[in-house]
């Protein structure tokens, strides 16, 4: 891969977040210098940059430097390069930036007049022909810097800001610039916290600015998603693929993260500023995501039992500047200290101001005070604690999420394509043909389409009044963006078909995992709920894991212990969320022992089990790898009359040495865990590796019967490798 070198620019104060985001985009050969970090990567990395940089300003190509003290020589330097190689002669079109820095040359203006000249020479002498100037989005912008009379050419890659995100369609008097609020949020933590269910409000909203890009972070959406324009868009050696791969991968990460956004209101006084917002945020995509209302800020106190026990309360109050009296605006600083701490006192606190000292008349802690510029005026950004710790909630944000249900209309009316058509008219008969199944069968978690059309590769699952939905990794052959537009179709299908709002839709990306891949959150909003299945409790997660805590596939298999368990001692090895534990409880079970070497998932199975009101010493959890605790049981010589072994396919994870898989290593975990069986003992054995083969070469005294097939339910018929079972009867104990 061809490498190249870059710069990206930024404003004051921004260059050590945009040092962060370099470093999470994966870009490593990086030299911070003034006002910029220059790095080498490939053109796919500058487009990533382009695309996904939050605070970045420009992204620049340099393609020569040379010495240039004067104009002529600036001229004959330009016209000497190979331009043909970046743009047609005819019908293309062309901008130039200029700047100088203790140069000879420092009139600015006209410096860019004879670059223009050098290079619209070159063309004419070479073909007879001549690209033409267009200020507002040339297929080539150009960008020329003088330092100390030496050149620096580059072409830039961003063609205008990036700052620009594609979004203001409405504007306000003094707008804070979309680059400047994400810097304050990704200053005030908000990426952090947005991942563990905090709120956002904007009682000063304006434009929507705060609110756009606080949900723009908390969604993983691309800040340059909604741009048609950049300035490799028409250049001659844009890489097509490239960008097409990163904006498939973008749209994708967009539909999945919008099911994982948190509480976030707004509001303002104006009603004229109420209605910016609004058009604003529905031109980012972001209609019923995100709330705002025409509401004085006293008036907000009214909304304390809307918003989640945490958040942020962020704001870009008047400036003296604008107001004209200073002293007028204490009152602002006043009011909103009385509003966290008289109504949300966990909360934090972010405004930037050009006055320091106002801050001092909220009355909250101030912890943090960084500088940045809005525009001309040089601001404070203040950060203040919350006046209350926070407490540690594992339900945070259920309750504000369903507050917030009633402002997210269920999609209708909406014109489709043909082939979404098809996939909502397949969607419609299968629900009719489940749903009546379900209903008779007292089931509210089931699954209502498999990949059932090829062009539609998706799992979708109900879980009651929620849809979880799945979409199986397209092959590389497959268009990005006819891939992209599938997802599309379905996520805006789903809500029409199913009559459930769009937030109570999460998309993930269904694709092998690897290691502790499995254990890892996604966006920690634990924003659980709880389902029925055979009158039986469960707690369930559709936006954190990959997985929801509830393998419906196993909803037989989960009966079946539940038929086998009574008097007996039951173990749960690779228990995930204990489910198979609470069956075997709710059988009569006389002890459970659950074993998983995931904290969170064993947290998950004891809640799981407390919320059946199967509690006490009878019940253990234990939190081990399960091939080392085989070991030290069989040599305590445990016993246990029904043993339900569930393990992964595959697992490198930092908790256990080596590695793990299951076709391998299956003979010797059965044999391990068989040896526990008392006489007459039953394990059940299952995996969903598709091309598992069981070994015949077990244990002697073990009876092995392939129940595969009786294991699985109506809903997963289309898929019979969705998983294997077996049951193993040991008929002597040694």
């Amino acid at each position: 891969m061809t490498k190249h070198k870059f710069t990206v620019t930024a404003a004051r104060g921004m260059l050590p977040l945009l040092a962060k985001e370099l470093s999470e985009m994966g870009i490593k050969d990086t030299r911070q210098e003034q006002g910029n970090i220059k790095f080498t990567g490939s053109l796919e990395d500058a487009y990533r940059v382009c695309l996904w940089s939050r605070v970045g300003i420009r992204v620049l190509m340099p393609i020569a430097h040379f010495s240039a003290p004067t104009t002529d020589e600036l001229y004959e330097g330009i016209k000497a390069m190979p331009w043909e190689d970046h743009i047609e002669a005819e019908g293309s079109t062309l901008a130039v930036e200029f700047n100088s820095f203790r140069s000879k040359i420092s009139h600015t203006q006209y410096g860019a007049q004879r670059v223009k000249d050098g290079i619209v020479d070159r063309f004419r002498e070479q073909t007879g022909e001549r690209p033409s100037v267009d200020l507002f989005q040339p297929d080539l912008r150009i960008n020329v810097y003088l330092k100390h009379n030496q050149a620096i050419v580059s072409i830039d890659l961003s063609g205008e800001s990036l700052h620009k995100r594609g979004y203001r369609v409405e504007s306000t008097p003094a707008p804070l610039k979309e680059h400047l609020a994400a810097a304050i949020l990704m200053s005030a933590e908000w990426p952090r916290l947005t991942k563990q269910g905090w709120g956002l409000i904007d009682p000063m909203c304006g434009s929507g600015t705060f609110l756009i890009e606080a949900a723009m972070i908390a969604a993983d959406i691309a800040p340059g998603i909604l741009r048609d324009y950049f300035g490799f868009t028409y250049w001659k050696q844009h890489d097509k693929e490239a960008w097409q791969r990163l904006k498939a991968e973008a749209e994708r990460r967009r539909h999945s993260g919008l099911s994982r956004l948190p509480v976030i209101k707004g509001g303002d006084a104006d009603e004229r500023a109420v209605k910016a917002a609004i058009a604003n945020i529905e031109e980012a995509g972001l209609a019923g995501r995100i709330s705002v209302e025409q509401r004085e800020l006293l008036d907000w106190p009214a909304l304390k039992n809307a918003l989640p026990e945490s958040g942020m309360l962020v704001c870009n109050p008047p400036y003296g500047e604008r107001m004209g009296n200073t002293d007028e605006l204490h009152y602002i600083y006043e009011s909103v200290g009385n509003i966290i701490n008289e109504c949300l006192p966990a909360w934090r606190t972010t405004m930037i101001t050009d006055n320091a000292e106002l801050g001092k008349f909220t009355g909250l802690t101030l912890f943090d005070s960084i500088p940045f510029d809005n525009g001309p005026i040089s601001c404070q950004v203040l950060c203040y604690r919350a006046p209350r710790p926070i407490k540690v909630n594992r339900q945070v944000a259920i309750e504000a999420k369903e507050a917030d249900i009633e402002d997210t209309a269920v999609i209708e009316n909406v014109e489709l394509s043909e082939h979404a058509e098809m996939f909502a008219n397949r969607l419609k008969k299968n629900l009719k043909h489940m749903g009546k199944w379900a209903r008779k069968n007292k089931i509210e978690c089931y699954r209502v389409y498999d990949a059932d059309l090829p062009d539609y590769a998706v799992a979708i699952d109900l879980y009651g009044d929620y849809v979880h939905v799945q979409e199986y990794a397209p092959p590389k052959s497959i268009d990005p963006e006819k891939a992209v537009q599938r997802i599309s179709d379905v996520m805006q299908v789903i809500p029409q078909v199913l009559q459930i709002p769009a937030a109570q839709v999460a998309l993930k990306l269904r694709q092998k995992q690897r290691g502790n891949q499995q254990y890892e959150a996604h966006g920690s909003q634990k924003q659980r709920f709880k389902v029925s299945e055979n009158e039986l409790s469960f707690w369930i997660n559709l936006t954190d894991y990959l997985d929801t805590g509830l393998f419906l596939d196993h909803r037989i298999t989960r009966s079946l212990l539940a038929e086998s368990a009574a008097g007996s001692d039951f173990l749960n090895l690779f228990a995930y969320t204990g489910s198979a534990s609470v069956y075997a409880a709710a059988g009569n079970a006389k002890t459970t022992t659950t074993v998983d070497m995931s904290n969170t998932y064993l947290d998950w199975a004891r809640d799981n089990m407390a919320l059946n009101k199967f509690t006490g010493e009878d019940h253990h959890f234990i939190r081990a790898n399960c091939l080392e605790w085989l070991q030290s049981a069989k040599q305590e010589q445990q016993r246990y009359g029904l043993i339900f072994l569930d393990p992964p396919t595959f697992s490198n994870s930092s908790r256990m040495e080596g590695v793990f898989d299951i076709q391998r290593d299956h003979v010797t975990l059965i044999n391990m865990a068989s040896s526990l069986l008392t006489k007459n003992g039953v394990l059940f054995f299952s995996t969903n590796c598709r091309d598992f083969k069981l070994d015949t070469n077990l244990a002697t005294e073990l009876t092995v019967n392939n129940i595969s097939g009786q294991t699985l339910p109506k809903d997963f018929e289309r898929n019979t490798k969705i998983h294997y079972c077996w049951k193993i009867t040991k008929e002597t104990e040694k």
